[in-house]
Order: C-alpha cells, then sequence, then structure tokens
C-alpha cells in the first residue's frame, strides 16, 4: 500500500472513532444558549409585561444548568468525544429547546427557528447516523408542538393566533430549511476535510522524499567518519601480524582480521562515492536523464514506455537541472497512472525553451470521461472508466503531484487525446536560472 494510502486510512478511523466536538466546546454552547432563553424571558416577562409561564420556562433552564455543572465536574471538558455522546448532548439541547417551545406557543414562537442549529452543528461534526437522527428528532418533535402546546404569550387583553394553513408552512419551511442547510454544511465540510487530509499526506509524502534524498549525503560522511578507526584497527592488526609467529593461529587471526578490514575500507568508499552520486537534494542532472529516471521504473510493465526528447529549433542547449523530490515523485505518480491505464503504451514526450520545460505523458486507455475531467486534481475522486487493472487510480497520488507542482511553479494540464481514445497530461514548469545551467 501506498504511503499516502495508510495516511488516509488512518486519519479516517481516527476521525470516526473518536469524532471531532470538544466537550467543553458543547457546553459553552449550552450556557450560551441558556442566556440567550434567560434573557428572552427577562425581556418579554418583565420588560414587556407579556404573561408566560415564567416558573415552568425557568425550570427547564435550570435543568440545562445542572446538566451543564454536572458535566464540568464528572469528567474532563478538554477530551473529544464520541459521536454518540455528542449526538446524545446535542439531542438533549433538542428536547430542552422544545419543551420551551411548548409553553410558548410552539411553531407559532418565531424562536422555533433555533432548532436548526443543533442539526447543523451534527452534519458539520457528526457522522451520518447521528446527524439522520438528529434530524428526525427535530423533524417530529417540532411536528409534535405544532398541534400540541400551550398559547402564544401576548399582551393581556390581547390574543395572537396565526392561522393554522400559516402554521403548517412554517413548520415544512423549517425542514426544507433544516434538510438544505444540512446538505450545504455536510458538503462543504467534507470537502474540507479531504483537502485538508490530502495536504497533510501531501507534506508527510514530500518530508518521506526528502528523507531518502538525504540517505546519500548521510552515507557519504558514515562512511567518512568510519575511514579513521578502520585505519587504526589496519594498522594495529598488521603490527600483530609481524610480531606473531609464523603459521600460528595469532597470525592466521591477524590477517583474516587484515582482509576483513581492507574488505570494509572497500565497501566504505563504494558508499562514499555512492553519496556524493546520489545526494538527490543536491546532485545535477540533465534533461534527458529526468526522463529516463522517471520511466526506468516501469520497463518491462504490460504497456510499452515510450520516451521522446524534442529539442527546440531555436537550438537552446539542453538544461542541467537540480534534482528535486517534488519533481521526481510527481512525474513518475502521473506516469505510473498512465502505466496502470494505458492498453499497449504510454508516450512520454519532454521538450524545453529558454523559459521553461514541458513533460507530456500520453497514454492510449480510455480517457477521462467528462465528469471526471472536470474533477482530476482534487483528493479522492473516482479512477477513469474501464480500467483493466486493480491498482492505482485517479485520486490522492494525483492530487499529491498537482499540489508539489504548483508548490515550486509548475502546472499540470489534463485532457484527453484528440487523435485518439487515450488521457494527456501535460506538466510545464520555469528553468530556475539559479538552479539550473545552459
Amino acid at each position: 500500500m501506498n504511503p499516502y494510502s495508510l495516511f488516509d486510512t488512518r486519519m479516517r478511523g481516527e476521525f470516526y472513532q473518536t469524532g471531532r466536538l470538544r466537550r467543553s466546546t458543547l457546553t459553552s454552547l449550552r450556557w450560551m444558549a441558556v442566556a440567550g432563553q434567560a434573557a428572552s424571558l427577562f425581556v418579554v416577562y418583565f420588560v414587556l409585561k407579556i404573561d408566560l409561564p415564567i416558573l415552568a420556562c425557568f425550570a427547564v433552564i435550570a435543568i440545562s444548568v445542572v446538566l451543564n455543572i454536572a458535566i464540568s465536574i464528572l469528567v474532563p471538558l478538554d477530551r473529544r468525544v464520541s459521536n454518540a455522546e455528542a449526538g446524545a448532548q446535542l439531542f438533549f439541547d433538542v428536547v430542552a429547546l422544545s419543551a420551551l417551545l411548548y409553553l410558548t406557543g410552539g411553531m407559532q414562537n418565531p424562536f422555533a427557528l433555533l432548532l436548526l442549529a443543533p442539526v447543523v452543528v451534527s452534519a458539520k461534526t457528526l457522522d451520518i447516523g447521528v446527524f439522520i437522527c438528529m434530524a428526525l428528532a427535530v423533524a417530529v418533535l417540532s411536528l409534535a408542538i405544532l398541534f400540541f402546546h400551550m398559547p402564544l404569550p401576548w399582551f393581556v387583553g390581547e390574543s395572537f393566533a396565526l392561522p393554522k394553513m400559516y402554521q403548517y408552512g412554517s413548520w415544512l419551511a423549517l425542514q426544507v430549511g433544516m434538510l438544505f442547510t444540512s446538505n450545504y454544511t455536510w458538503r462543504t465540510t467534507a470537502q474540507t476535510r479531504r483537502i485538508t487530509q490530502a495536504l497533510a499526506a501531501t507534506d508527510a509524502i514530500l518530508a518521506h522524499e526528502k528523507k531518502l534524498s538525504a540517505l546519500g549525503g548521510l552515507a557519504a560522511a558514515a562512511a567518512h567518519k568510519l575511514g579513521t578507526p578502520l585505519s587504526t584497527i589496519q594498522v594495529v592488526a598488521k603490527e600483530i601480524f609481524n610480531e606473531a609467529k609464523e603459521d600460528s593461529e595469532l597470525a592466521e587471526d591477524a590477517q583474516l582480521l587484515l582482509s576483513q578490514a581492507k574488505h570494509c575500507q572497500e565497501i566504505l568508499q563504494e558508499l562514499a562515492q555512492r553519496g556524493d552520486k546520489g545526494d538527490v537534494m543536491h546532485d545535477r542532472l540533465n534533461f534527458t536523464e529526468l526522463i529516463r529516471e522517471i520511466t526506468e521504473p516501469f520497463v518491462g510493465f504490460e504497456a510499452q514506455v515510450i520516451t521522446e526528447i524534442i529539442h527546440p529549433e531555436s537550438g537552446e542547449v539542453e538544461p542541467v537541472l537540480t534534482r528535486r523530490p517534488e519533481f521526481v515523485y510527481g512525474l513518475t505518480n502521473i506516469v505510473e497512472n498512465a502505466v496502470d491505464f494505458a492498453k499497449t503504451e504510454v508516450k512520454v514526450i519532454g521538450t524545453w525553451n529558454d523559459q521553461s520545460i514541458s513533460i507530456e505523458v500520453v497514454d492510449d486507455g480510455p480517457g477521462f470521461t467528462s465528469s471526471i475531467l472536470a474533477k482530476v486534481g482534487e483528493p479522492y475522486i473516482s479512477h477513469r472508466p474501464d480500467k483493466k487493472h486493480s491498482a492505482g487510480g485517479m485520486g490522492l497520488g494525483v492530487f499529491i503531484a498537482t499540489t508539489l507542482f504548483e508548490r515550486v511553479g509548475g502546472t499540470i494540464a489534463f485532457s484527453n487525446r484528440e487523435d485518439g481514445s487515450g488521457a494527456r497530461v501535460n506538466m510545464c514548469w520555469p528553468i530556475d536560472k539559479k538552479t539550473s545551467e545552459k
């Protein structure tokens, strides 16, 4: 499994097990609701002089206060809660608000709109099961207080009652508003979460590539530092061999030690040479070598990889580049996807001019459907149709490649071939005058 796949699986598993809401967030929202409800009752009863069951209303608010105090004392507030616990607390808030609405006119009360809040919160932060339960609870309770409720409080000596048809319309408007806002919140939150996880996976992949790139330099440094103690071992072994009696066991051991030390020295020299040559972060390579490096891993696959270097008519000399993890990983990933989807061949065409470098990857596979083509480069989208291989896919890997290219000033364009079936990916990035030579 690819590293970014492991990262994505781990992130998704953690999200659905622990939830995203902290207990302190839920209690803070409830304190805000308590303060707002108490202030509204105070204004209506004492300022506007509208008669209402004030004691019963404050009793409902007191229950919310007791629950918040109990939670603050019994359990830590700085912990993320499970979806079940968060759903239970939000359900309590819906029941408490419904009780207040029952005492103050039911769906005639303009504050009935606040029933949307717990549903929107659950749509944004909880899983689909809790969200559905919360939406159903709001629908049932709002329908109950539509038919069963105490009269709407009004000024003394006056009465106010909305027509039944208007009340039915208010209930229906609440349901439509709940579905629309919840669906919008759910979709935008899911998209944001996918982008956040994909960007985190991109950073993890880039860090992993940079660590691999640094191994060559570390090997060279290790070889250099180990050279001194190894030379000391050789000197001591020679002295032991010279002082030992000929054909003695000590002479044989010293001779063996010398031969093994020499062998270790040869290995260290080879490591030092590979470290100097393989330091990917600092080595330089020409354009042809870059093309060869990104296509070589796929030689011998069912789909043949054909490379073509187009020299510009202006006679520009082939550029020498700094091998960067962003380019190597991104280019290799695009070629890998093309090989996965191709029927018989993949063409990798490279060209350059005095300002930019371009690599085009063309395959003879099924190409992109119109729906997929509009979303290529976004994380976790579906793969191309009629894909004959089970490995690979046009999802997170392409998003990572696109993101890495954009970070270094490059662009990737996805399209379908005009001369036949298949996909075409064009990658272009500017030549850095400081890091390239002509």
